[in-house]
């Protein structure tokens, strides 16, 4: 079945490099992480906010609570790859987000992350500052 992208999907092209991959050649299961983590930093980016501009300004950050993974096929060395995102669900402090590694139309990996809002200050869940969540909201 071909994908079809929700209309609030997200994806940047990330080639794999040779420090992606591991002793058998293929990308190392962690990398998939710092993946999804770029997707999410670049999305971030796209809804006009970067994570040191909101942690300056707004004394927050988003911090991964939850991940989980599935990997359904290796990803090579030299590999073109697309690293997607869709939000699947927004309240005042947590966005979960369903990501996906794909190569061309072949699904890699899928997984599902959760982010919290922190105030950096006292290191605990804080409610996204309404500037964001309104933004966020349309984006769902």
């Amino acid at each position: 079945m071909k994908f079809e992208p929700k209309p609030n999907a997200f994806s940047i092209p990330v080639r794999v490099y040779y420090e992606d991959t591991d002793a058998g050649g293929v990308v190392y299961y962690a990398n998939y992480l710092k993946f999804f983590e770029r997707c999410r930093t670049e999305w971030m980016r796209q809804v006009g906010h970067d994570q040191s501009q909101l942690a300056a300004e707004a004394g927050i950050a988003f911090m991964a609570r939850k991940a989980s993974c599935e990997y359904l096929k290796p990803a090579r060395l030299d590999d073109q790859l697309t690293i997607g995102l869709e939000v699947e669900k927004l309240t005042r402090v947590r966005v979960v987000f369903r990501q996906h590694v794909r190569r061309g139309d072949e699904e890699l990996v899928t997984g599902t992350v959760e982010i919290a809002c922190v105030d950096i200050g006292k290191m605990a869940p804080a409610p996204i500052p309404e500037f964001l969540h309104s933004k966020l909201e349309a984006l769902k």
